[in-house]
């Protein structure tokens, strides 16, 4: 195959992985659970859970009431939940989060108003599919 016609696949597969999928705007309210692939925005509001091996932006006008588990979260709005991230979050400013974040990489600007705990850790290691855990000693202790 053409390298540069592969080359030219690879730059448009690249575009479209950084394309929002899917919008909810300014005017809409959704309750339940949320789940998807590739990159969503919420400018509205939102209850409920959220799970995703993708990007979660929430626009200025977002107020969302939500468990939120994806790779990257970027928060312009308000959140009120616990929010995870396998690789960053980023609050920017007017952002409001109410609730613990955990993440390896957390960005918390100028402005942002932040009430909770948060925990930063390296990626966690996958083996054949399954993430290692390390045990405390004084866990294993009591199971020895």
């Amino acid at each position: 195959m053409n390298p540069q016609l592969v080359r030219q696949r690879g730059e448009i597969m690249k575009k479209r992985k950084n394309q929002i999928t899917a919008f909810l705007g300014r005017d809409t309210e959704f309750e339940g659970n949320l789940s998807f692939k590739g990159m969503v925005r919420i400018d509205g509001r939102f209850k409920g859970e959220i799970n995703t091996e993708g990007t979660l932006i929430v626009g200025e006008t977002a107020v969302i009431d939500s468990d939120i588990h994806a790779s990257n979260v970027i928060i312009s709005g308000e959140v009120r939940g616990h929010i995870v991230a396998g690789e960053r979050i980023e609050i920017l400013s007017p952002g409001k989060v109410f609730g613990d974040i955990e993440a390896p990489s957390v960005t918390i600007n100028t402005g942002v108003v932040f009430d909770g705990n948060c925990q930063t850790q390296k990626r966690d290691k996958v083996v054949n599919d399954k993430v290692a855990f390390l045990q405390k000693a004084s866990e294993a202790k009591n199971e020895g």
